[in-house]
């Protein structure tokens, strides 16, 4: 099997053709796919008529499946969530902020996979932002300001009774359960090295980020904001355009994500899994 990486000629992404994942695939082919992945940090494969068997198997290729928190499964399954909007739909666009994906666990997911199922016609881009080319442009009195510190990330803002998507969220078709359990913490660094590639990069942004471990709020929020500011910055972006029967995975490792509107009107849905923290080969 032979693959066709099209670079995506942005900071970050490629286009992946030349493999059907309705198969199985060999050792060989998951380590290309891999490299590349490492290489490019966001992969989208068209073309591919995918079940939900079939992208559980594809993300076993890559690490067990990691916990997702607050989103019920779809019927029938364990690790497929539907991210879903319907076209009468009017509550905020679900997960429209920068961020990486469940970065306030104690073990933060290696990678998300998301299947296009009903893909509007117009705008519902997702936007992605390379956060080793951040780190490598952010200026030098900008990175002291931060190396060596902890970031104190929590779902508080999202998934608590009192967030976002809480008790007072309504209409909205993802079946989303908020918790007492979103107000825990925890720590990170704002500077981390990739667990397989060694490369420094940022990790997570304001959102599941709430504050700066031994620094007071007065001091750490501003910081934050001036932090997202420079993460999110057009330089580092790419842009994603879905097609239908498109899979992209990227690597929460390394980028930043959020999800852009412009489609009201129009019904879009697609299966979700994550792959769980990287253990080794």
């Amino acid at each position: 099997m032979t693959l066709t990486i099209t670079p995506s000629g942005q900071v970050c992404g490629a286009r992946v053709t030349g493999v059907d994942l309705t198969q199985p695939l060999d050792s060989e082919t998951i380590a290309e796919i891999r490299t590349t992945w490492l290489d490019h940090h966001v992969l989208a494969f068209p073309g591919q008529k995918l079940g939900d068997d079939d992208l559980e198997r594809f993300t076993l290729c890559f690490g067990s499946f990691g916990d997702d928190p607050f989103i019920k499964p779809i019927p029938g399954r364990s690790h497929v969530i539907a991210v879903k909007r319907r076209a009468d739909e009017t509550s905020p666009l679900f997960a429209e902020n920068w961020h990486s994906d469940w970065s306030f666990q104690a073990r933060p997911p290696s990678g998300t996979c998301l299947f296009g199922i009903t893909i509007p016609p117009v705008g519902g881009n997702t936007d992605f932002a390379n956060q080793h080319a951040a780190l490598d442009a952010m200026p030098a009195d900008l990175r002291k300001r931060i190396e060596g510190k902890q970031a104190i990330h929590s779902a508080r803002g999202g998934y608590a009774p009192s967030g976002m998507y809480g008790a007072n969220d309504k209409g909205r078709s993802m079946d989303i359960r908020s918790g007492e359990e979103a107000m825990a913490t925890r720590l990170h660094p704002f500077i981390r090295r990739h667990p397989e590639t060694g490369r420094e990069g940022l990790f997570g942004c304001a959102g599941y980020i709430i504050g700066i471990d031994g620094m007071a709020d007065e001091e750490a929020l501003p910081l934050l904001y001036e932090l997202l500011q420079w993460q999110g910055r057009e330089e580092f972006r790419y842009s994603h355009a879905w097609e239908a029967d498109m899979l992209v995975m990227w690597d929460n490792r390394s980028v930043l994500h959020r999800a852009t509107g412009g489609y009201n009107g129009h019904d879009r849905l697609l299966h979700r899994t994550t792959i769980a923290a990287w253990d080794g080969p």
